[in-house]
This record gives structure tokens, sequence and C-alpha cells, in this order.
């Protein structure tokens, strides 16, 4: 399986159907509708929502353009939180993706309600499962009961349980020592949540059994805290120019990360396990899986 090719490929479709979205939704006022557009069109790897694809494929699942407004659901949500983070009240930061950070382009209050927006949007997209040609259709299989499963497990992972209270620890724990139980707590809510919600996401689309299920839950898991040990290497000793965004940014601010508490070292190795042990969980998929194999290793060697 060539790795970057299926991410590019899905890439695509994800981008496509992201343009063609915006830009045919009637928001109102336009500074809003271009404050969304200007972060959701930036160059993203779109991981999560492809992660959404492989799960899907790897269960069976054979349409992928049917599914796209769910996996696209999951981009508004990851766009609105990175507007969030950015801003001078969370981390205060200037570049996002190779571009100034919205707030620098459309100030703080447009940039907080282009957030808002886009995270109510994705839940209008789940709720009505639709593609844009039809809004209110869908082509593929899908029980209400597992509509209302899917919106669940995503509420859950981004609101007070998951994201939005591991970002509240990453503020609370600035400037002090912490510990490893609390460094662990902050990266499985702020990132992993997210990325695992996906995972799963995918999985309930292609209606897939609860043992493939709880594979895929252990590979979310293990691949977002290995996401994240990276995104700390990655602060301290990555470009700022091929990243899109400033690095030693978590030094600065005293942050709670693995290489301040383990090193560079241990946290490379850290890392390392647990994409050993997301492949491992993945050992009753055939080779349908193969790109959920190959997206765990590419996280592990992202671009320095």
């Amino acid at each position: 399986m060539e790795i970057k090719r299926y991410l590019q490929e899905r890439k695509g479709l994800i981008d496509d159907f992201i343009e063609t979205y915006i830009s045919n939704s009637n928001i109102y006022p336009e500074a809003l509708r271009e404050s969304m557009a200007y972060s959701l069109t930036a160059k993203g790897k779109r991981i999560r929502p492809i992660l959404c694809f492989a799960a899907y494929e790897a269960c069976g699942g054979k349409k992928l353009k049917s599914i796209l407004p769910f996996a696209c659901a999951i981009e508004f949500i990851h766009t609105y939180s990175l507007i969030h983070d950015d801003l001078p009240a969370m981390d205060n930061d200037d570049f996002r993706r190779g571009k100034p950070t919205n707030h620098k382009v459309f100030g703080e209050a447009i940039a907080i309600l282009a957030g808002d927006a886009l995270l109510t949007e994705a839940f209008y997209l789940l709720s009505s499962h639709s593609n844009i040609s039809e809004p209110n259709s869908s082509e593929i299989d899908i029980s209400s009961d597992t509509l209302v499963r899917i919106i669940s497990e995503l509420a859950y992972a981004i609101g007070a349980k998951g994201m939005v209270a591991g970002q509240s620890l990453d503020i609370l724990s600035e400037g002090k020592e912490g510990d490893i139980e609390t460094l662990a707590s902050i990266h499985k809510k702020k990132t992993g949540a997210l990325i695992t919600a996906s995972v799963k996401m995918g999985g309930l689309l292609a209606n897939c059994g609860i043992d493939y299920l709880k594979s895929l839950t252990r590979y979310g898991e293990n691949i977002g805290l290995a996401f994240q040990i990276v995104d700390d290497i990655l602060n301290v000793e990555g470009n700022s120019q091929r990243l899109g965004k400033s690095v030693g940014s978590d030094e600065k601010k005293q942050k709670l990360t693995y290489p301040k508490l383990y090193g560079i070292e241990e946290s490379k190795r850290k890392a390392k396990e647990l994409i050993s042990e997301a492949i491992d969980s993945l050992s009753s998929f055939d080779q349908r899986a193969d790109p959920l194999r190959g997206i765990a290793l590419y996280l592990l060697e992202r671009e320095k």
C-alpha cells in the first residue's frame, strides 16, 4: 500500500467536498463565511476524516462518497478547535497551516464566531447525513440508532469529558511541574479523543461488529496518544516552515509535555511503542486495514 498516494486521494475527496459545501452555503454575513472558509480550506492533512474513511474501508465499507458528510463533519470540528486554540486567551499563536491564524486576519470576535459556526455546522452535517445535491438524503444504509450513536460518540469526544477537558487541563498545567498521570490525561483528551472517535465512526458507518469496534478503539487510542507525543517532539526539534506553525512555543509557555517529563529520546521510544501496539490491535483485520496500518507508521514519521 502506497500510503502517501492513499492519503492524497482521500484528501482530494475531502477538499473537494469542503470547497463545494462552503461555497454553496448560504452563510451571512460574508465576513463570517470568509472566516470559516479561510481556516477550513487551508492546507491541512485531513488525517481525522481520512482515518474515518480507512476504518470504514477496513470494515468492508465501499461507498466512500456517501460518507463524505460524516468524515467532513470531523474536519469542521477539528478546524473549529484550531481556531479557538490559536486565540490570544488560549495558545496565542500567529501561524497555522502555513498562514496567519484566523484571529490575526479577521479579528478575535469573528474568529470565535467562525469556530462556533463550524462546530454547530458539523452537527448539522451529521444529523442530516446529507450530500450537497439532495440535502435530506443519504445513499448509505444507516439506522437511526447508529446515527444517534455516532453523534453521541463524537459529542462525548469533543466536550467536557474529552477535547475541551484536555484543553482545560493543558492550560491549567502551564508553569507547573505536573506528573505522568496528568500528562497522559491531557493528551488522551485533548488530541486522542477526537482521533479515536474518528476511527470508531468509520466502523459504525460500516455496521461493524462489536469485536472489530473494540479493536478500532484500541487502535485509535494508541495512535491518538502517539500523535500528540510526536507533536510535542516536533515543537522542540521541528521545522516551522514544513509544519506550517511555530515551534518552541511549548517551552516558552511552560507546557506539560512528554519531552519535558521524559526527554526527547524516551518520548520517541514511547511513540514507537504506541504505534506498534496500534498496529497489533488490527491483527483480526485483513488487508483492507492496510491503510490504517500505513497511517499509523506515517504519523510516527511526520516531517520535521
